[in-house]
């Protein structure tokens, strides 16, 4: 089963708090985003493969570690591109796809309208990243279909879950890991996060 790991550090829970705020204006709310993704990457990619080079100092040879070019991150559109740039500041030779999806109004089912993602998927540790995990519905949908394109290491991370997300993407994948900056109270009956933050994908780019 796939592990949780629900940030802890008081940054993390400064910050969460003011992205709440509904007086949080759009540039301080992408501001924050930015920042919360920081503190959450250095242990999303506390795992990542060393390689071994030999630098020399001012004053002596030594052994150098070097991350392996082995990082794709993938933001779930729109909401998902928040999260991007403090991921790709942490490890600047990632590369990155982008997935987009909406729902079916009849069947209910997640529609992926965009995909395109590095041709060597397969051979990269690939960070899932979305502000919001809700019912789960979407990032499993879009985990599924990054998978049927070859990838099979795969994180997901987001600044805010409810309970029955996690459950359900747990469910769906239990082989991806789950990064939560907070974990929330439960879903309302319209399915938003309570207490969540309203919809990130709006308060991040001015369109409420």
């Amino acid at each position: 089963m796939s592990q949780i790991f629900v940030m802890d550090h008081p940054l993390i829970k400064h910050k969460i708090s003011m992205l709440r705020d509904k007086n949080t204006t759009v540039k301080e709310f992408r501001e924050l985003a930015y920042e919360i993704a920081l503190l959450m990457g250095y242990e999303a990619t506390k795992d990542l493969h060393l390689t071994t080079k030999e630098v020399e100092t001012p004053l002596a040879k030594t052994t150098g570690f070097f991350v392996e070019k082995q990082v794709a991150i993938v933001p779930i559109l729109r909401a998902g591109l928040g999260m991007v740039d403090a991921m790709m500041s942490l490890i600047p030779a990632a590369k990155t796809g982008h997935i987009g999806l909406y729902r079916d109004h009849e069947t209910l089912q997640p529609v992926e309208y965009y995909c395109k993602l590095p041709t060597d998927i397969e051979k990269r540790q690939v960070l899932v990243v979305d502000p919001m995990l809700a019912t789960g519905g979407s990032a499993a949908a879009a985990i599924e279909f990054i998978k049927k394109r070859g990838a099979n290491k795969i994180k997901f991370m987001c600044l805010i879950a409810a309970p029955e997300g996690v459950k359900a993407l747990q469910d769906a994948h239990p082989d991806v890991d789950i990064y939560i900056a907070s974990l929330d109270e439960k879903l309302n009956e319209n399915g938003y996060i309570v207490p969540g933050l309203g919809d990130a994908g709006d308060r991040l780019f001015g369109t409420l």
